[in-house]
């Protein structure tokens, strides 16, 4: 598998490169994002790791711009800094995953292994329908597109993504745990409240505009997508 490093810091690129090649990985490097880009343009690769703070363009629009050419990349991003706000930023952008320097290389592997096994198991890839319906609310999986009413409603990536794994799992109480493994990887920091902080961005999106609510909290229990309640 090919995989592209968007990294300015010689010394880190080259850590990565020689252990990702001792996983059998081919290594490409990019210092900056316009370079990045158009590597991409010409290159049909697996996996793109980046940094956040880059030279020219941060690794954010770089990921967003990434996402609208091919919604299917799988991106994990590098950075110094651990916020919550960077890393809603960063996950909105369309990051599959999110690592805070410094790490250990073999915890690398693993986030790696991780995303591409999500990315090989994804429901809407094994299914021939590119929609999913629930009452008045429509998903186009193939597009990215969300209607309700016909009205259409703007997701980021991470909104969509949860979205859809509510939907697929209508009538059914999902914990905490198992969207956070679904929707955000084994590697999720449960100790943070992202999936509250998400399930109210849905919430606003989906269901405040509308009078039949699809988005239920269990108290205790985790959350429901349904019109029964």
């Amino acid at each position: 598998m090919k995989v592209l490093i968007i990294e300015d810091n010689a010394r880190v690129s080259a850590l990565l490169k020689r252990g990702l090649e001792s996983q059998g990985y081919q290594i490409y490097i990019s210092e900056d994002a316009e370079d990045a880009l158009i590597m991409i343009e010409n290159i049909v690769f697996g996996l793109v790791i980046t940094d956040i703070m880059l030279p020219k363009m941060n690794g954010i629009e770089l990921s967003k711009l990434i996402k609208q050419k091919n919604s299917e990349l799988p991106i994990i991003m590098l950075t110094a800094l651990e916020t919550i706000d960077e890393k809603i930023e960063g996950f909105d952008a369309g990051a599959d995953d999110y690592m805070v320097k410094p790490f250990e290389i073999r915890e690398l592997y693993a986030r790696i292994k991780a995303v591409l096994l999500r990315k090989s198991s994804l429901p809407e890839q094994n299914e021939n329908s590119s929609k999913i319906e629930y009452k008045n609310l429509m998903v186009n999986t193939k597009t990215n597109r969300v209607y309700r009413n016909q009205k259409e409603i703007n997701l980021t990536p991470k909104e969509f993504k949860l979205l859809v794994f509510l939907m697929r799992n209508a009538e059914r109480i999902l914990s905490r745990d198992e969207i956070a493994e679904n929707v955000w990887g084994n590697h999720f920091d449960t100790g943070t409240n992202y999936i509250d902080v998400y399930i109210a961005y849905l919430r606003k999106k989906i269901d405040k505009d509308f009078g039949e609510k699809l988005i239920h909290t269990k108290p205790g229990m985790g959350f429901i997508f349904t019109s029964q309640l």
